[in-house]
């Protein structure tokens, strides 16, 4: 909704000569329409300005022939050149040179342009609605309108209404007048300094000169002499309350038009665009369309009183999951898992202990020197053991061989 909406009454803005009303203050204002409440809509602005200004252009085409006005033909294979058409003859630069390609000097263009191409767009009505509901709804915000580029300082309020005696003005003298009393010359001085040449061919093209926009004057009685006092004047548009065009409503596609209202247009918004509960008398089955939420400031939503005493306070203990530990590395979790593990344990690391010494005393035993009574004693066995042998291999006794063999008579 735009900001405009909190106020529920717009004062009309007299000019000089006008007769003072009675009434007070109440004469002085009119209702806000609901129109300038809608949603602003820069998307659909934008895609339906630009649908709508294809609709003006005029068909183009090259010259069907363009390109093609040679009786080039090509010399074929076997002369170590390419096969592109040729222009025929000699004794000129010209003959010899490729022709028709587009990548030829003097050739057609590839895909030659059509004047068939469909140039114009239909666009939705709907959807045309809705796109000057928004252009209207953000004219009335002042940040929108200033960052358009408007010069609206002096300006006493947005929407900008004043008494339909301006209706009435026939010379632009008294259009200048009006204008600088309600505080708009500064714009139309803007618009005015900014006429220059247009930099490119269009200065060939009957667009020779481009100037900023200035504002909106919206009537709304049908034959207002305004129209003539007002159209000399650079920059400034006029246009009919029940005629409004998205073109110059948000020049560009750009929203936030300045616009000035009489106040006989300013009270048929109503009646044309219809309110958020009642349909447009003007155009069959129209509403406004309504916004998502009302209030689009979410951090102002968030906030607020209202949701913060019902919104769950701050968790400050913050509760992470537990890490796993393997109980083959962590004997703690393995008692928790096995309590028989400490004992197993403590069982094996004795049964280890005393493999350890057992191990070491047998090394020691093994490492330590003999004494010299155990020494002979070894010697003298060693000697035995190998007479023994020697009597066992002895083959020249049959006797002697059986019995080492084993074998019985």
């Amino acid at each position: 909704m735009a900001a405009a909406a909190a106020r529920p009454l717009v004062t009309v803005q007299f000019l000089d000569g006008d007769m003072a009303t009675d009434g007070g203050s109440a004469a002085n204002s009119v209702p806000l329409p609901d129109v300038i409440k809608a949603a602003i809509r820069p998307d659909i602005v934008t895609f339906v300005h630009g649908q709508i200004s294809n609709n003006s252009r005029q068909p183009y085409a090259v010259s069907k022939k363009a390109g093609h006005q040679t009786s080039a033909e090509s010399w074929g294979t076997g002369r170590a050149v390419s096969r592109i058409p040729r222009v025929p003859g000699g004794g000129t630069h010209r003959a010899g040179q490729g022709a028709f390609g587009n990548m030829c000097r003097g050739g057609r263009m590839f895909a030659p342009t059509k004047i068939w191409r469909r140039w114009h767009r239909r666009v939705n009505v709907t959807q045309k609605r809705h796109a000057i509901v928004s252009a209207i709804a953000a004219s009335a915000v002042p940040s929108l309108v200033l960052a358009r580029g408007h010069q609206i300082e002096q300006v006493p309020e947005l929407p900008l209404v004043i008494s339909d005696s301006a209706e009435g003005i026939e010379k632009t003298s008294g259009a200048l007048k009006v204008l600088k009393q309600i505080g708009a010359i500064a714009d139309v001085e803007k618009a005015k300094n900014s006429i220059a040449i247009r930099a490119g061919k269009g200065k060939m093209r009957n667009r020779r000169y481009i100037s900023r926009k200035g504002p909106l004057v919206v009537y709304g009685s049908e034959g207002a002499k305004l129209v003539k006092a007002f159209r000399n004047i650079p920059g400034v548009d006029v246009a009919h309350v029940s005629r409004l065009n998205l073109l110059r409503l948000a020049p560009g596609g750009h929203l936030g038009r300045f616009i000035i209202w009489t106040k006989s247009a300013f009270e048929k918004l109503d009646e044309i665009y219809g309110t958020f509960d009642k349909p447009s008398e003007k155009k069959n089955g129209y509403v406004l369309p309504r916004t998502k939420m009302v209030n689009a400031d979410l951090a102002r939503i968030i906030n607020s009183d209202e949701v913060q005493s019902v919104v769950k306070p701050i968790k400050k203990e913050v509760k992470r999951a537990p890490l796993k530990k393997n109980p083959l590395k962590n004997l703690n979790v393995m008692l928790k898992l096995n309590p028989y593990a400490k004992a197993a344990k403590r069982m094996a690391l004795l049964a280890e202990a005393q493999r350890i010494k057992a191990k070491k005393e047998k090394l020691d035993k093994k490492r330590k020197q003999a004494t010299k009574e155990e020494a002979t004693a070894s010697k003298s066995a060693g000697k035995a053991w190998y007479k023994t042998m020697i009597s066992d291999s002895d083959y020249t006794e049959f006797d002697n061989f059986t019995k080492w063999l084993g074998v019985s008579q």
